[in-house]
């Protein structure tokens, strides 16, 4: 389960925030920033070090003031993490697939996201089912919609595509990250794991006991050289989605079928 989400701070401050319309206040310390060297910071702390180190004190740390100052900004890290998804999602590629077919386009909004999540890492941890609703999230949504346009879809099911497309990104991104941090981990990348662990194994693993895992298990780890591979399950993965899509996409491009003819 994600241990951050968006969307989780003051509905009313968040959306004035993230769209500007958010008054300056009365009271408190003169204003020497601007939001956006707080969530630039915010970001930068997150980009580093993960969403866990990013704490309205660690944050003021960064800029080089004091915590309290920072509650003139913003309300707390709540409406802080929207506001940095939202600054993720306007800084995003916008990749022009105009006259390209419906995979190449797909292809693009899957890379764009995927390409968000290699610069941002963290953004992949936060669930977003109730989305960060600002100018960045709005812009996403619209270019990825465009995707889809004219492959005689209903808007649901426009939605419904791009949700599936989205979420295997998502979760590809986290196990992408999880491996990199592994691979940095006193174990070493996966190479030197197995190396320690293999020998390990061999002697306990009887693989007449269990010969289909030991087999593709062999198979797979020789073929990628490791247990996992990230770049190969992204690759495989969207194109077995992009084909379990192309049935509905598709179904409005065959011509009809007559009736048989019976006649003969």
């Amino acid at each position: 389960m994600s241990a951050e989400r968006s969307s989780a701070g003051d509905p009313a401050r968040t959306l004035a925030l993230l769209w500007g319309e958010a008054p300056a206040p009365r009271r408190g310390p003169s204003r020497a920033l601007d939001l956006t060297a707080v969530v630039r910071a915010a970001t930068d702390l997150a980009d580093q070090e993960g969403l866990p180190a990013v704490t309205m004190r660690a944050v003021a740390r960064a800029l080089g003031v004091v915590p309290m100052t920072l509650y003139t900004y913003v309300p707390g890290k709540e409406e802080l993490l929207d506001l940095m998804l939202d600054a993720a999602y306007a800084g995003m590629p916008r990749t022009d697939t105009a006259g390209a077919v419906w995979r190449e386009r797909l292809t693009a909004v899957a890379d764009e996201n995927q390409a968000l999540f290699a610069a941002h890492p963290w953004a992949a941890e936060v669930s977003t089912l109730r989305p960060p609703l600002g100018p960045g999230l709005m812009a996403k949504y619209e270019h990825e919609l465009s995707a889809f346009d004219d492959l005689d879809l209903s808007d649901v099911e426009m939605d419904d595509c791009l949700t599936c497309l989205l979420s295997f990104v998502q979760a590809n991104a986290r196990a992408a990250h999880d491996a990199a941090v592994a691979s940095a981990g006193p174990d070493g990348d996966d190479a030197r794991w197995w190396a320690t662990v293999g020998p390990l194994l061999s002697r306990v693993l009887d693989e007449s006991r269990y010969p289909r895992a030991s087999r593709v298990g062999a198979a797979a780890g020789q073929a990628h050289g490791s247990a996992h591979d990230p770049g190969h399950a992204y690759r495989f993965g969207l194109a077995r989605l992009l084909d379990g899509l192309a049935p509905l996409i598709e179904r409005g491009r065959r011509e009809p079928s007559g009736p048989a003819d019976h006649t003969a």
